[in-house]
């Protein structure tokens, strides 16, 4: 399988994770449309929301819960817009959420690099 968020939970790519457990790995998105656009993907490889089973897509909103008062803490976010796509406009054919938080004012994208040292410190 050639599946690149499968690479990046076997470590052959590197990514700047921010939460981790047994079940997910919440990493930067490498090439973000907004500051701290993250995302959500399971450590077992599923296709879309049709495939992964109820009891792990749960747990990836109750990340996504977790996660938001972390953009609020760091990035001063005012919210989070969740995304997820599936068949013709999901690019990687592995289940991810996007999280993305919104912003009061327009935001200049930092390098993915500066957010996760505001993210992580």
């Amino acid at each position: 399988m050639d599946c690149i968020f499968c690479k990046i939970m076997e470590g052959e790519i590197p990514s700047y994770t921010i939460y981790e457990d047994e079940l997910v790995k919440v990493f930067l998105d490498v090439n973000p449309d907004v500051n701290g656009h993250a995302l959500i993907v399971p450590k077992k490889h599923y296709k879309d929301l049709f495939d992964i089973p109820n009891e792990t897509l749960m747990h990836i909103f109750e990340i996504a819960r977790k996660m938001d008062p972390l953009f609020k803490e760091k990035l001063n976010a005012q919210g989070l817009t969740l995304v997820q796509n599936n068949g013709l406009y999901q690019e990687v054919k592995h289940f991810h959420l996007h999280l993305k938080p919104q912003y009061k004012e327009k935001q200049t994208i930092k390098s993915v690099e500066e957010i996760y040292n505001k993210l992580t410190k």
